[in-house]
C-alpha cells in the first residue's frame, strides 16, 4: 500500500499537541527526529530531553484527502497557538517491504578479535567467535554507534574473566551481556527506562546467559553493590553530575569505562574523575571518546 508522509518542523514544546492533532486527522504513525543536529544518545537520569527543534514525520494512507486534512490541521494549530502553521511538505513513500529492507541492512559486526554482534535471524559469520545475538527493538544499543563500539572493543581485549560488572545506563543490555559472554562472573544493570529493563532481560534470555547471575533494575530498586568493573555509556554531562553515584558501585582498584563523550568534552570528564581514579587511556572514534580509568586504592 502506498503512503504519503507529512514533514513538519516545530519547536519541541509543541510536539505532543501536534502529534495528537496529526493522529486525530488520520496519521498511522508519527515519528520525531532532530531538526538542528543536536545528538541525544541517552537521557540524563531522571529526565526526558528533547531537541530544541523537532521534525515530525506523519505517515498517512495515500488514499486519504490529505491536502484538505492539512488545512484543517493548520486551522486548529493557528487557533491554539495564535501563529501561522509551520511550513510543511508532503512526499509519496515508495511501497516496499520495509521489514525485509531493514533486516537486509543489519549484518553481523565484529568488535575486536573475539566478539561479534549478530542479529538473531542470521547465522554467525564465525561460529567459533563469541556471538552476541541482538535485534534492534525496545531500547537503543546495537553496537553501531561509536560510543557503544568503543566499549565493546575494550571489553573484547580486557581481562574480565570472573569479574563482577555494573552497567550504569544499560539500555538494551548490550555491554553487560557482552561482558557475561566474555567470561564475567555476574552483572547488575540499571536504567531509568522500564523498556530498557525489559529489553535487557529479553536479550539476556536470547543469549542464554545464566539469569541467576544477572539482574537489571530501575535506579531506585538497584542493590548497593561494589563491582570490579563499572561501565557507563551515557553522556558527558550526566557522567560528571553523577560521578559520585557511578563511583559508589566501583571497588578500590576496579576498572571504570566511560563513554558517550564527545572528543571536545573528554578532558572535562577526565578531570572530574582524576582525583578518585587513575586515567589509563582516552580512545577516540568518529569524534567520540571512551575513557578507561582505575579506582585508586
Amino acid at each position: 500500500m502506498p503512503w504519503i508522509q507529512a514533514i513538519i518542523e516545530v519547536p519541541s514544546e509543541q510536539t505532543n499537541e501536534l502529534e495528537d492533532l496529526l493522529m486525530a486527522i488520520g496519521a498511522q504513525a508519527v515519528t520525531m527526529r532532530d531538526a538542528a543536529d543536536q545528538p541525544i544518545y541517552e537521557p540524563k537520569l531522571g529526565t526526558t530531553p528533547l531537541w530544541s527543534t523537532v521534525t515530525l514525520i506523519a505517515l498517512f494512507d495515500a488514499e486519504q484527502p490529505l491536502e484538505v486534512q492539512m488545512k484543517q490541521l493548520a486551522a486548529l494549530y493557528e487557533s491554539e497557538y495564535e501563529q501561522a502553521f509551520p511550513n510543511y511538505k508532503l512526499e509519496l513513500v515508495e511501497d516496499k517491504d520495509w521489514v525485509r529492507e531493514w533486516m537486509d541492512t543489519f549484518k553481523p559486526m565484529p568488535f575486536g578479535k573475539r566478539l561479534w554482534i549478530c542479529p538473531s535471524w542470521l547465522e554467525p559469520e564465525d561460529p567459533e567467535a563469541i556471538n552476541l545475538k541482538l535485534d534492534p527493538g525496545l531500547a537503543f544499543g546495537t553496537g553501531t554507534h561509536a560510543t557503544t563500539s568503543l566499549c565493546l572493543k575494550w571489553l573484547d581485549q580486557a581481562d574480565i574473566q570472573n569479574k563482577t560488572i555494573f552497567d550504569f545506563g544499560c539500555g538494551s543490555g548490550i555491554l553487560g551481556i557482552a561482558a557475561m559472554l566474555l567470561g564475567a562472573k555476574s552483572l547488575v544493570g540499571i536504567d531509568i527506562d522500564p523498556q530498557a529493563i525489559l529489553a535487557s532481560n529479553e536479550n539476556t534470555e536470547r543469549n542464554q546467559v545464566d539469569e541467576s547471575k544477572v539482574s537489571f533494575h530501575l535506579p531506585e530498586d538497584a542493590p548497593q553493590v561494589k563491582t570490579e568493573i563499572v561501565l557507563a555509556n551515557i553522556l558527558a554531562g550526566p557522567l560528571v553530575e553523577l560521578k559520585d553515584s557511578i563511583l559508589s558501585y566501583l571497588l578500590p582498584g576496579g576498572h571504570l569505562v566511560l563513554s558517550g563523550i564527545l572528543a571536545s568534552q573528554a578532558q572535562t570528564v577526565a578531570t572530574a574523575y582524576e582525583q578518585a581514579c587513575t586515567i589509563h587511556s582516552i580512545e577516540e572514534d568518529d569524534g567520540w571518546v571512551r575513557i578507561h580509568a582505575q579506582a585508586k586504592a
